[in-house]
């Protein structure tokens, strides 16, 4: 096989791939260059999320008419001189392959005007091929259009993934930066709809208000550090406040979003024994180091940083957020006679849901009915083990049941019989309940109410990234609304699949996992009963709906044995 210099097109494909992964690539190539222009304002225009248009306007330095040619070739940037620079990087951007790549693999339209020029400049190009410098009218700022992205690369759209989880990528982008320069008004939109829109007044609790609802940005804890060099400000979660995964932790490095596993770590520790397994605090984390210290060359769309001194690093973000967390988290008040109890929350006793506590659960496949119908004993109640086990006595021995996984199976079976009846109700709340939700959350939202509606729930719109809870099934009448809409959501945003797409009955278990009462619940006397009640009276009793085993049962013989009563083995 001969050897031969690729065509120039073809070189610039393989290229653009290393930059151009998907809609959000091309949004945070041009808006880390909006913001390297000095912008105030940058709106961002998508349409069928991202794959037919893309348009990001700002009001920065713009582009002289003399350069725009220049501007898309490879390799050309205003933010480099010498090798020297790369190892003391202060601008988002510096290798000057974001508008070739992008324009390789699409449509785009580059229109530019600097504060000197009495009018604009306008260069298209279309799938690497330059078009010539038009003069037209323009505002000072530069406006880049990407239309018809990867066009000319079909095998490139087959991996892109569903519009909603496009979307949401892009939705999440802008979300980050708004919070990392709130100097700067963002605005997102599609169609007529906007999604995001930020004031630039640089508060950043208003944006955390803005996007993740009053309630949330209350809690949300300040952390503002500074040692020898190092600079860590923005946000953490009080240990009240978690999601089930780690989605929700950012981290801006010197104005850029990393995604760095051990940062991540170092904060996780700052949460060591305060947190359920399972369980990820949120975070918008702003690290300021000097520039010398820090290599940002190390990986195509520049998502991976490498630190001179990691351990001085990572140990400076744990000791910060570790502080913060202290500084805000009352230590419990514990009276000696309540060493050897948990204090009973004061719950309806069919089991409403409780607000605090969360429990990951394991595999997210429900397990379809069972055939034959196993039954368990009659159970004595004797009381309850870390506000998590019931422990009961039967004809055959000792039981231990999983609070938790018993509940999920008592509601899954209510819920589903009710359904195959198709007599789902629900009950009317006194006060809608209204949540408030980022713009990628809402936007997953609004895609499975009509889904929700068919199961009981009553929620419709309520102005931009807001929803109102008018009804809930009356199964779980008793659950904090807000709580409940969160929880679902969460559960939606882990896996991504439409619950439309999904049988009937994973869709009745992923609600029930996530309304079922948790771990670390207290439960009253009367709770405890009603829960093994009902779960003598469900037809698969052993095991949640995803298979998790809600029981384990130690015989008479197994413990006589253990005593040596019967001999040991």
């Amino acid at each position: 096989m001969n050897i031969r210099v690729l065509p120039p097109e073809v070189a610039s494909q393989i290229a653009a791939g290393e930059v151009v992964e998907r809609p959000a690539s091309v949004v945070k190539e041009l808006l880390e260059n909006a913001l390297d222009a000095g912008a105030k304002s940058v709106t961002v225009e998508i349409a069928a999320a991202g794959r037919t248009l893309i348009r990001v306007a700002d009001d920065g330095a713009g582009i002289p008419a003399g350069e725009l040619t220049l501007a898309v070739e490879r390799h050309a940037t205003s933010k480099l001189v010498s090798a020297a620079d790369l190892f003391r990087i202060a601008t988002l951007g510096f290798r000057g392959e974001a508008l070739a790549s992008i324009g390789s693999v699409s449509r785009l339209t580059l229109t530019s005007r600097t504060p000197e020029s009495v009018s604009g400049a306008r260069l298209r190009v279309e799938g690497g091929s330059i078009g010539k410098v038009e003069k037209v009218g323009a505002p000072v700022g530069t406006v880049v259009s990407v239309e018809d992205l990867f066009y000319n690369v079909p095998a490139r759209l087959k991996f892109l993934k569903q519009d909603v989880t496009e979307r949401r990528a892009i939705d999440a982008l802008l979300t980050r930066y708004a919070l990392a320069y709130p100097h700067v008004r963002f605005k997102l939109s599609e169609g007529n709809t906007a999604s995001l829109q930020t004031s630039g007044d640089g508060d950043r609790r208003a944006i955390l208000a803005a996007l993740y609802g009053v309630d949330v940005a209350r809690q949300m804890l300040d952390v503002i550090s500074e040692e020898e060099g190092l600079k860590l400000s923005g946000f953490i979660s009080p240990v009240a406040l978690t999601r089930s995964n780690r989605k929700e932790i950012t981290f801006f490095i010197n104005g850029r979003w990393v995604q760095d596993t051990p940062l991540s770590a170092a904060l996780l520790q700052a949460y060591h024994t305060l947190l359920m397994v399972g369980r990820y605090p949120l975070a918008a984390l702003f690290l300021d180091v000097p520039p010398e210290e820090v290599d940002v060359n190390v990986h195509p769309a520049k998502a991976e940083v490498r630190f001179r001194n990691p351990d001085k690093v990572f140990s400076f973000v744990q000791r910060s957020a570790r502080r913060a967390i202290l500084a805000f988290t009352p230590v419990p008040q514990v009276a000696p006679q309540n060493l050897w109890s948990t204090p009973a929350r004061s719950l309806d006793p069919s089991l409403g849901l409780a607000n605090e506590g969360q429990l990951a659960t394991g595999s997210q496949e429900v397990v379809s009915q069972q055939s034959e119908i196993i039954r368990i004993p009659l159970l004595r109640l004797i009381g309850q083990i870390g506000a998590t086990y019931l422990v009961a006595e039967g004809p055959d021995g000792l039981y231990l049941i999983d609070q938790h996984a018993a509940h999920e199976r008592v509601l899954f079976e209510k819920l589903m019989a009710q359904h195959e009846q198709k007599n789902i109700s629900s009950q009317a709340l006194l006060t809608p309940a209204v949540v408030e939700l980022p713009p990628s959350s809402a936007k997953l939202l609004e895609d499975q109410l009509t889904i929700l509606h068919h199961f009981g729930f009553d929620v419709e719109s309520f102005g931009q990234n807001a929803f109102q809870v008018r009804a809930l099934p009356t199964l779980f009448a008793k659950s904090d609304p807000a709580a409940a809409l969160r929880a679902l959501v969460e559960d939606f945003e882990e896996d991504e699949t439409p619950l439309q797409n999904e049988l009937e009955a994973k869709i009745a278990g992923r609600v029930c996992k996530r309304l079922a009462v948790k771990a670390g619940q207290a439960l009253s006397p009367d709770e405890q009963r009603a829960l093994l009640n009902d779960l003598e009276t469900c037809a698969s009793p052993r095991t949640c709906p995803h298979g998790r085993p809600t029981m384990i049962h130690l015989s008479v013989e197994l413990l006589e044995r253990q005593f040596g009563r019967k001999g040991a083995r």
